[in-house]
């Protein structure tokens, strides 16, 4: 068999990236290959179509395995993560028999959301009946100044059903930084209390208890590496403050818990975990965090540091940023991928999140479905079986690296000007995550991003006014917080503005008609009719498509007839010189007239009263908000 092998490989003799780029240049006929193959993306690096073994020559991410220091292909020597699902706590009898009925149904990681003045050892014991601390993992998340009394209560309770609290894991979520981050508030003196955390977390030797919600960023449209290096900023603050404050270095390190987002730029994502990984190792190292554990244990390096510290602790969630309300179950083929991503790049647990949460309280069939979106990864595609299937790919090795380099970059300008703390209560953190949020709804806006179902593809029929319903208020969200003092993130989805234009068509009243005046080309006008028809379709238009006519005025008097709003000509660029002027006369004002495409003829006929022009240049929300208003639509 090594023979054979041999003599295959024989035969075939090797190519150089020369002999590559020489024939892909030739293929181009003389258009740059940079401009035309080359990858621009918004991470701050660009990406090449191929990459060979050259490429990866080196690099630190192909030295190590899986559970080896600095962590880059996993902490451990498995892939088995766990599957979370959040309840929201309204009622702790019913919350706990919904929690003991998700564990029949492959959940073994839970979630569980409590307003803060509801914590108390009697809605806890309630809550967690019948549960096994040592066997679930659960986590906490409440009001800050509840979470040191929250451990406390659950400290004593697990302690009172005999539970061995080594054995006991989850998390609290201590969240040091929601206030300037979430709320544009002061969070002055968060260090003394996130030392009091720290402290009562100790009676809790497996809890995470100090939050770094990355996961903020990501629904709020950062770039991946963006989060990336603010969650390592972040990690940082909490490092130096609290060692600084007289605790051990590999004390603060063991309860740090990152959650953080996911967004569908799968094989970026799948990066940004493992760079997560190996960023967050050689951060934690650098304080030196002493083992205490006995001489034999096998992750105390020769110096005496402890590994396991450095070892990140990683919550995955699914992206809300570009959750849609129309065409909703799109949804599950985002949060699919995106799980995908967060599974292979070997994270500890995954919160899907059900498709519908943009626009109601999740119901039982979408919480069910979010959940099977983990398990079938697990029980049919046996992603929990292998462990960093990515490693080794030239392109993922290429893009751990890149994702590295600029998220260490933004590590070390944050910590230049201060810290993430100072950086935070600044705003300057908030006001890069907005500008990266308006810089990608501009995306959105010209369909250099697209999302399926609203800015490309819409459903016509759809209705989505009825479905919306009010979403409940934070519970930590009132005014004893303190006055807002800094911009806060905005947390608005990427299709937030083509959802409301829709809205505002659906609850007008009224329906525009958009009638195709197709004729000519036949190739022509079917592409640009059905252009046409998904642009205007986004504002939820009517869409009158039509096989073609004979004659403009043909076209024009069944426009007229069947009561358009607007009508546009479909037809091809030679044609247009000829066909637009005697249909704009034709038409003779009685609704908007639109050509699509960008002629070499525009100018020629703007001169001649023609200005409505659409077509892949164009941005398409301010043009639909512009016949809206046109139309009376609020």
């Amino acid at each position: 068999m090594a023979e054979l092998k041999e003599k295959l490989f024989s035969e075939f003799a090797p190519i150089s990236t020369e002999e590559w780029m020489a024939k892909i240049t030739a293929d181009l006929k003389g258009v740059p290959f940079e401009k035309k193959l080359v990858w621009k993306t918004g991470e701050g690096f660009n990406v090449n179509p191929f990459y060979r073994a050259e490429d990866i020559e080196g690099l630190k991410t192909t030295e190590s395995l899986p559970g080896e220091f600095p962590y880059v292909r996993g902490t451990k020597k498995d892939n088995d993560w766990k599957v979370r699902q959040n309840i929201e706590v309204k009622c702790f009898k019913g919350a706990n028999e919904k929690a003991l009925d998700l564990l029949n149904k492959g959940v073994n990681s839970l979630g569980f959301i409590i307003k803060g003045d509801e914590v108390n050892a009697e809605n806890i014991a309630a809550l967690l009946d019948g549960i096994c601390p040592e066997c679930v993992e659960l986590n906490f998340n409440t009001c800050n100044c509840k979470a040191e009394k929250l451990i406390g209560i659950l400290a004593d309770y697990f302690k009172g059903k005999g539970a061995d609290l080594s054995k006991c894991f989850g998390s609290v979520n201590y969240d040091a930084f929601k206030k300037p981050l979430v709320k544009g508030k002061d969070n002055e003196n968060w260090v003394e209390a996130a030392a009091a955390v720290l402290k009562a977390g100790k009676a809790l030797p497996r809890y995470r208890v100090l939050a770094v919600n990355s996961f903020y960023f990501t629904n709020a449209g950062a770039y991946i590496a963006q989060e990336l290096g603010f969650a390592l900023a972040w990690g940082n603050e909490l490092m130096a403050k609290l060692t600084e404050a007289g605790f051990e270095a590999d004390e603060v390190a063991k309860k740090i818990k990152f959650n953080m987002g996911i967004s569908s730029n799968y094989f970026m994502e799948i990066a940004k975990f493992r760079a997560a990984r190996w960023l967050w190792a050689e951060i934690v190292a650098a304080y030196n965090p002493v083992c205490h554990c006995p001489s034999e244990c096998p992750n105390k390096a020769e110096n005496g540091m402890c590994r396991c510290a450095c070892k990140m602790v990683a919550h995955a969630q699914t992206s809300e940023w570009n959750m849609t309300i129309y065409d909703a179950h799109v949804n599950l083929l985002r949060s699919q991928t995106e799980a995908m991503s967060a599974a292979i790049a070997g994270v500890d647990s995954i919160t899907v999140r059900p498709f519908d949460k943009t626009y109601q309280t999740p119901d039982d069939f979408s919480e069910r479905i979010a959940r099977n979106q983990q398990l079938l990864l697990k029980e049919e595609c046996h992603f929990d079986k292998v462990v960093d299937p990515s490693a080794g790919s030239y392109y993922v090795e290429v893009l751990t690296n890149s994702m590295a380099d600029v998220a260490w970059k933004l590590f070390l300008e944050t910590e230049e000007k201060g810290g993430f703390g100072v950086a935070a209560k600044a705003g300057e953190i908030q006001k890069a995550v907005n500008a990266s949020n308006d810089a990608r709804k501009k995306n959105v806006a010209t369909r250099r991003e697209i999302l399926l179902g609203s800015n490309q593809f819409p459903n016509f029929n759809e209705v989505a006014a009825g479905k919306i319903k009010e979403e409940a208020s934070c519970c930590c969200g009132g005014g004893h917080c303190g006055e807002a003092t800094v911009t806060a993130l905005d947390f608005s989805r990427g299709a937030s503005q083509f959802e409301a234009l829709r809205l505002a068509t659906e609850k007008s009243g009224k329906e525009p008609k958009v009638f195709m005046l197709t004729i000519g080309n036949l190739a022509m006008r079917l592409a640009r009719s059905q252009f046409s028809s998904n642009f205007f379709g986004c504002a939820g238009y009517k869409i009158i498509d039509n096989l073609g006519f004979d004659t403009v005025e043909a076209g024009v008097d069944a426009a007229v007839k069947a009561g358009a709003s607007i009508v546009v000509l479909c037809s091809s660029d030679d044609e247009y010189a000829e066909y637009a002027p005697a249909a704009l006369k034709a038409l003779a004002g009685r609704a908007q007239f639109v050509v699509a495409g960008a002629p070499a003829c525009m100018e020629d006929l703007k001169a001649q009263g023609i200005d409505q022009f659409i077509h892949v240049k164009s941005n398409v929300l301010e043009t639909l908000q512009a016949f809206n208003a046109k139309l009376g639509i609020a």
